[in-house]
């Protein structure tokens, strides 16, 4: 299996983390792709993702998956099921919501890192950026308050949601969630102490 990826995504890092705590790592190359706009990327567009996005999984037999989440749940089904996903039940429905939640939260960051390092400044929207960030942030504060999760067992919300704090750490060190979200904040620092979690962290930026 190949696996697109880049080292400052965090839904790639998502996949990562998965694969090493489902112990198929050893059993993915990863692929380097670019996928940001205004940079063209036609191959990848044409045989791997025509949305442009990361991670995608492509498998010994040439298909392709995509979307993060779809990606774990493979691994999670090809490492025996129910290990990081629930297969059923009102938990599968749960952990499919919070999940969902947390991947809005990430693409609304990224969408701020993207308006500010692509967009041409005369063209920057103040309003938009200031919009997404607080999607962002304010779904950090939900999760705060949410003991199910922070207290719960290791899955993929725990997993996304460490990817989307680190995210945060590596894209907009000054936000200050540590001193707004305390309950975040040491969830992090228990996170922190899984080698998975450690080894895929970005590069400093």
């Amino acid at each position: 299996m190949k696996l697109s990826f880049s080292p400052a995504s965090p839904f790639a890092r998502k996949v990562r983390i998965a694969a090493i705590e489902l112990g198929l790592i050893d059993q993915i190359d990863f692929m380097a792709a670019a996928t940001t706009p205004g940079q063209p990327n036609e191959d990848y567009i044409r045989q791997v993702n025509p949305l442009k996005k990361l991670p995608a999984l492509i498998l010994d037999s040439g298909e392709v998956i995509i979307d993060s989440f779809v990606i774990v749940e493979y691994l999670d089904d090809l490492a025996g099921g129910g290990k990081l996903t629930p297969s059923s039940g009102p938990e599968r429905w749960r952990v499919r919501s919070d999940h969902s939640l947390l991947q809005g939260m990430m693409e609304s960051m990224l969408l701020c890192r993207y308006e500010k390092l692509v967009r041409p400044k005369d063209f920057f929207w103040q309003a938009w950026y200031d919009d997404h960030w607080h999607r962002a942030w304010t779904g950090f504060a939900k999760f705060d308050a949410n003991d199910k999760v922070l207290d719960g067992p290791f899955d993929i919300v725990q997993i996304a949601l460490t990817c989307a704090l680190g995210y945060a750490d590596f894209r907009f060190a000054e936000c200050g969630w540590r001193d707004a979200y305390p309950k975040l904040a040491a969830f992090n620092e228990r996170m922190m102490q899984r080698e998975s979690v450690k080894i895929s962290m970005p590069p400093p930026a």
